[in-house]
């Protein structure tokens, strides 16, 4: 198996989540323009940000998990995927590359750089929305790996283009995404004012499933039978 050093993943990881929030902002700004239709500018949204992860996960994850998740590095930090020493590494990378996809996404709209988003997304309903998709997240990303590592991909793809319309909250389910979301006041935006309620709840969507899938996942010895010998 080939290994790439830590600024490789570094550089794979900004990337990965800068084009992942390009996608969903831009798509978001696109659909707006497009159409007076919230459910077919949300159905746009989707159908770009299910297919952008689908081709992210499969051109960058040899290179560094592509997890362009604080959420989903931190589960493997804890289960011992990620080596404690390269979990800030990823953290800014995510960050960082989150709003520089922002910013690509005003830049391609000719937008200001960035902007403070005025869209409300809060209450208890929103929240237990993100613990719900981001504890979906992290256990498909987890069992997918135990049972068909090489569907992953499509495997995320597909569970967060569901989780767009089964959650109120529009499965944020990535602290990174939500805070590059809070700085563009189009479609896909959040108040900043907004992001401790989302960030707090997707991590503990994202301990709950570790929990869960952690013990769901771990087989139990199975028991060789072993007949009795007769005695002389």
């Amino acid at each position: 198996m080939t290994t790439f050093d830590l600024r490789r993943r570094f550089a794979a990881e900004a990337l990965g989540t800068g084009l992942l929030v390009a996608t969903v902002v831009g798509s978001g700004i696109m659909a707006e323009t497009l159409t007076h239709d919230v459910g077919l500018a949300l159905l746009g949204n989707t159908l770009a940000t299910g297919a952008m992860l689908v081709v992210l996960i499969t051109i960058l994850g040899p290179i560094s998990g592509a997890h362009f998740n604080p959420a989903v590095s931190l589960v493997f930090c804890l289960n011992r995927s990620l080596p404690p020493r390269d979990l800030p590494v990823y953290l800014v990378a995510q960050f960082a590359g989150g709003i520089a996809g922002t910013i690509a996404a005003h830049l391609m709209f000719a937008l200001p750089v960035l902007e403070i988003a005025t869209k409300l997304r809060s209450g208890p309903a929103q929240w237990f929305s993100e613990v719900v998709a981001t504890f979906g997240l992290v256990a498909v990303i987890l069992a997918g790996i135990r049972f068909e590592r090489r569907a992953v991909p499509w495997l995320v793809g597909l569970y967060i283009t569901a989780a767009y319309w089964f959650t109120a909250s529009t499965s944020f389910a990535n602290p990174a995404v939500a805070v590059a979301r809070s700085l563009t006041n189009t479609f896909s935006g959040i108040r900043p004012v907004d992001l401790p309620g989302f960030i707090v709840a997707e991590l503990l969507g994202a301990l709950i499933a570790l929990a869960l899938m952690g013990w769901l996942l771990k087989p139990e010895p199975v028991q060789q039978y072993q007949p009795l010998k007769a005695e002389p």
